[in-house]
């Protein structure tokens, strides 16, 4: 059963910054594209980054550009996405997820959540002072 589980959310002051997590069990993250998205209450699911399945150049929403940053650990079969330089409209459930199958998304990534089917149960970010 494919699966994934996001970490390493928190509170943090704005400045600071956090690295999620997004372990796989079922399927290899290697070969998949990846998305990472966020909600925060009372809004719809946005896109904050993606990289492809050919693991070319990563995208990121312009909310996020310059401060996150998308990795691949393909030993550990984790991505992560680097948060720096956090705000308070950075508040949110995180959420990471892959297209049906490898070859989805394989040249291009998308920020759009439809274009997902696997989805982890989020982790929780919050920045306050």
């Amino acid at each position: 059963q494919e699966q994934l589980v996001e970490s390493g959310g928190g509170l943090v002051q704005p400045g600071g910054s956090l690295r999620l997590s997004c372990a796989a069990s079922g399927l290899t993250l290697e070969y998949y594209a990846i998305g990472w998205f966020r909600q925060a209450p009372g809004k719809e699911r946005e896109g904050v980054s993606c990289i492809s399945g050919k693991n070319d150049d990563p995208e990121y929403a312009d909310s996020v550009k310059g401060r996150f940053t998308i990795s691949r650990d393909n030993a550990n079969n984790t991505v992560y996405l680097q948060m720096n330089n956090l705000k308070p409209e950075d508040t949110a459930v995180y959420y990471c997820a892959t297209p049906e199958d490898p070859m989805s998304l394989y040249y291009y990534c998308s920020l759009w959540p439809d274009e997902y089917r696997t989805w982890g149960q989020g982790t929780q970010v919050t920045v306050s002072s």
